[in-house]
Parts: C-alpha cells; structure tokens; sequence
C-alpha cells in the first residue's frame, strides 16, 4: 500500500514500476532544462549594412527584392539606411527625413527617354557607426536615368562611388563606410562589438550567412537540442514500458 490509495496497477511488475518511476523523471527532466536554459546568457546580434526601402504615399517599406532586380517607375521614392539592426523586415531602421518627390525632384525637369527617382540616404547616427568612423549627414537626391534603369543605376548616378562585395551585397555608399560589409555585432554595446565579417542579409540581396562565436545564441540552441533528444527518448521508453505492462 502507498500512503493515499492503492499502489498504482503499473506498479506490480518491474517494468511497470519503470514506467510509473518515468512520469517523475520525465517532468524533472524538463525543469531542468528550463533552468539551463534560464541561465544561458543571451547576447542578442544584429547586422550593420544598408538596408533598401521603397516608398510609398508616407510608408516606408523593405524591399523584396535588391536594387538591381528592381526597375522603379518615374516619380517613384526609394530610400537607403545604414544602422546595426537585428531583424531584417521587422526592427530594420527606416530612412529619416523628407521624403517627397515634389520637394527632392521637382526642380529636375522631365526629359524624353530618361525617368526621375527621388532618393532619401540617411547613414544613421553614430551609434550605428564602425568604430571611429563619423557618418554622413542624411541627404536627398534626384537620379535621372533612362527608362529602364533599375534602382541601382539610379543609386549609382548620385551616390558614386557604391562598394559590393563578391556575393553581389552593397557594403558602401559614397565611399561610406571605407571598409567593411554586413558585420555581425552585439547589440549589448551601444555602439556593437563585431563578432565576425559575413555578409549580412540587406533587403532583396542575396546572401551568405555566418554566425559569431561566443554568443548566447548558439548556446542556447545546444541545450534545447539536447534537452529535446533525452525528453523524447524518456517519452518513448516511457510509453514502450507502458504498452508493454
């Protein structure tokens, strides 16, 4: 007899009392590996580069595809943003400034052939800043380029020199930043600790893919894997003792 009932059926035979014995294991299991979790320090990251928008009415929007892929109709607003952001489409920083056709481009007169693209770019604050640099202030710029110009050639017509890297990314903008190209940094540290160069992933780029050593990140994702494959395998013993009772 166990105190409040009877023992439990499962109970009678050696394998049944493996199978009753492996509720309360199986539970600590699982606080355990909360805890574990808990405790792993986490070290959000993010990616200093340019990030790519499209404009339209009073909303900026990432753009889906990169600059290249992207052939804008006249009259249209883009714009350009370097700061360290730690998700591209959600927390990405959106351009500052004006933002409006008729005030960028409305003393550029039309001409046959060629379309007008109105540019905000906006190098981000200093905080966003590789360390000792000192970025630009925001700026706005009329490209007038032919009609089927896609919006690189309409960045590259104002904002030479533009700097990629071998995967096609734009890492530099009127020569800013001098060097560098999509580096991953801490975000512990108001102005980010690079981790590692890789190539970030800017809107509509295709891109490579690299993670920093040390972070909480990689950490944490062990211990959940780990924590995963013994709370399954327990599980399935579990129920093979019980099917078998």
């Amino acid at each position: 007899m166990t105190p409040g009932g009877p023992p439990h059926p499962a109970a009678r035979t050696p394998r049944g009392r493996l199978a009753v014995a492996a509720g309360p294991v199986l539970a600590g299991l699982l606080a355990v590996c909360a805890l574990l979790a808990a405790a792993a320090p986490a070290s959000a990251t993010g990616y200093r580069y340019w990030s790519y928008w499209l404009r339209s009415g009073t909303t900026w929007t990432y753009a889906q595809t990169g600059p290249a892929m992207h052939t804008p109709a006249d009259g249209s607003v883009e714009g350009w943003r370097f700061a360290v952001s730690e998700d591209a489409a959600a927390k990405a920083a959106q351009p500052r400034g004006a933002a409006d056709f008729a005030t960028i481009c409305g003393t550029t007169k039309p001409v046959a052939g060629h379309k007008r693209i109105a540019l905000v770019i906006d190098a981000g604050t200093a905080a966003d800043a590789p360390s000792g640099a000192t970025p630009p202030a925001v700026r706005t710029a009329c490209a007038q380029v032919a009609t089927g110009a896609s919006s690189a050639d309409a960045l590259a017509a104002v904002a030479r020199p533009l700097r990629y890297d071998s995967a096609g990314v734009l890492c530099a903008i009127s020569g800013y930043p001098r060097t560098g190209c999509g580096e991953e940094v801490s975000s512990s540290d108001g102005k980010g600790t690079t981790k590692a160069t890789t190539t970030a992933s800017p809107a509509g780029s295709d891109s490579g893919s690299g993670s920093g050593s040390g972070s909480g990140g990689p950490r944490l994702g062990l211990i959940a894997g780990a924590c995963g494959v013994l709370v399954i395998a327990l599980a399935g013993v579990w129920q093979t003792r019980r099917r078998r009772t």
